[in-house]
């Protein structure tokens, strides 16, 4: 479903960032998973991350109007479950994509490939510092330790800045007319095509941003509470939640 408006440079663009974050996500991973002890600490960090996560978005979680959507971040933009079935698909039918989706549909893509990489690279970081930490329950003070002793401010930020980004456009991509037509269309090709990975992908998100008319309000609660999480962390605090509002 391409559009007059979009031209091949800024598709080439998009499908080279994609590939490079991709191929950025899938070296980190191998060599993240590569040794059982790192790989089961990699695991544990994202599992206590995650966690974390829902903890800190439980009223958007439980919200009749953002629930699909605080899912679809905990499950699609960070989750503990391994993204790279979905990424070696997008992989795959890259030159295919480029043809067919429009921009916004390869942005989106090619941001949550970007906060894909970026985490793998803090995980990474984090599970250096934390090292025999992980074997055990992990307390929030060791974790905030960790998360300082990493340092990277800036880049901690742009993690943010990614997963807004990535949020505005899949917000945007929902509003697209014919859309919702052509992913139910591409449901069954998809699956046969052993892309089942990245149909569920694209359908979760679509769906879920669909359904709240407008993201504006939740992503700046997602976005507000991080930022200020990360502030609290890098300015010595010892507790991952957050005071209240």
């Amino acid at each position: 479903m391409t559009e007059a408006s979009d031209t091949v440079s800024e598709r080439q663009a998009c499908a080279h960032a994609l590939t490079h974050w991709l191929t950025e996500a899938r070296h980190l991973r191998q060599r993240a998973t590569g040794e059982p002890v790192r790989a089961a600490r990699r695991q544990a960090l994202r599992a206590f991350q995650a966690a974390r996560l829902a903890r800190t978005h439980a009223d958007l979680r439980h919200s009749p109007r953002y629930g699909r959507a605080a899912e679809f971040f905990l499950t699609d933009l960070y989750s503990p479950r391994d993204l790279g079935p979905r990424d070696a698909e997008i992989e795959r039918v890259l030159p295919l994509m480029t043809n067919t989706l429009p921009v916004s549909g390869l942005r989106a893509l090619l941001l949550a490939a970007e906060v894909d990489a970026v985490s793998e690279q803090f995980d990474a970081a984090m599970v250096n510092a934390l090292g025999q930490r992980l074997d055990a329950a992990l307390a929030d003070a060791d974790y905030a330790a960790a998360y300082r002793a990493v340092g990277d401010a800036p880049g901690r930020q742009h993690q943010i800045d990614l997963i807004l980004g990535t949020g505005q456009t899949l917000d945007r991509l929902a509003r697209k007319p014919g859309l919702a037509g052509l992913l139910k269309m591409m449901r069954g090709p998809a699956q046969l095509a052993g892309l089942g990975e990245l149909q569920s992908f694209l359908e979760r998100g679509f769906t879920a941003f669909r359904s709240m008319d407008s993201a504006r309000v939740f992503l700046d609660t997602i976005i507000e509470r991080e930022r200020a999480l990360s502030r609290q962390l890098f300015g010595g605090g010892q507790s991952l939640e957050l005071p209240p509002a």
